[in-house]
């Protein structure tokens, strides 16, 4: 099946650019801290975040003093990315690109990254192609990615049920799978480690918690736009059941930690 990917990434582009990404995207930061950590990024190294968002994983690289260029398709979220690294007294640049077709020229980066971002670009075959392709040989490529099983995955296909995804586009947290992974990165990378580490969330309630999303994050937004009044309290508890079904605690509040898949590999 033929898939119109700019036609896709336009219509996303906007639902991004719902609420404020940049509040829910900050309850993210100790991601970014763990993977570059784990990729281990030195001063002077030349790194290209993809989907940067407003700089989860930007920002540590960048006290790292790192070269970090973050991009994302949303202008806002680099901005405030900006406004981050000024507060934090670090240096970093920003531009806007697309993770699908990126600007930049082969092997330009030392180390080609992306938390919770790239992943949701729908043409993942020309985001991979596009990661390993700035990437020098021996440089290293990062992710982290949402699993199918998690809170975010169970959270998707409640909205995919009443907003479904454009035909023959893969769902983003097929990104969280060790062999949807090998299957994209696999033969342009060596060594390739895959984790599986979780994200604590904690909030006042689940009652909280659905409004914050309500509020603030785009795909969440746009579903509860999309199913009017009339579906509005069918989307609210199913949602509700979501989050308690993950939910540790019996005291009234919610903690969940929310299960992703981080990939570190060589460029080959």
């Amino acid at each position: 099946m033929s898939v119109d990917y700019s036609a896709v990434t336009e219509r996303q582009q906007k639902v991004w650019s719902l609420g404020d990404y940049g509040r829910v995207g900050s309850l993210l930061s100790w991601m970014g801290e763990c993977l570059v950590q784990q990729l281990d990024i030195h001063s002077d190294e030349r790194v290209l975040d993809i989907a940067a968002g407003n700089g989860n994983a930007s920002l540590p690289a960048a006290r790292r003093f790192a070269d970090v260029l973050a991009t994302d398709y949303v202008p806002e979220l680099l901005a405030e990315a900006e406004r981050r690294a000024e507060a934090d007294g670090v240096v970093l640049r920003t531009q806007v690109a697309d993770a699908q077709a990126l600007p930049f020229a082969a092997g330009e980066f030392d180390v080609v990254m992306s938390t919770i971002g790239a992943m949701f670009a729908p043409d993942q075959q020309a985001v991979s192609r596009e990661m390993l392709r700035v990437c020098r040989p021996g440089g290293r490529i990062g992710m982290a990615n949402w699993t199918p099983d998690s809170t975010v995955g169970d959270m998707f296909r409640a909205v995919g049920k009443r907003v479904p995804p454009p035909p023959g586009v893969q769902p983003a947290v097929v990104w969280g799978s060790k062999e949807r992974v090998t299957e994209l990165l696999g033969e342009g990378c060596r060594d390739l480690r895959m984790t599986r580490r979780t994200c604590a969330w904690r909030y006042p309630s689940a009652a909280a918690c659905l409004a914050y999303f309500q509020a603030w994050y785009g795909p969440v937004a746009a579903a509860f736009t999309a199913v009017g009044e009339e579906g509005r309290g069918d989307l609210e508890d199913e949602l509700l059941s979501v989050f308690d079904s993950h939910n540790t605690t019996d005291d009234g509040t919610l903690a969940m930690d929310v299960t992703y898949l981080e990939v570190v590999g060589v460029r080959a």
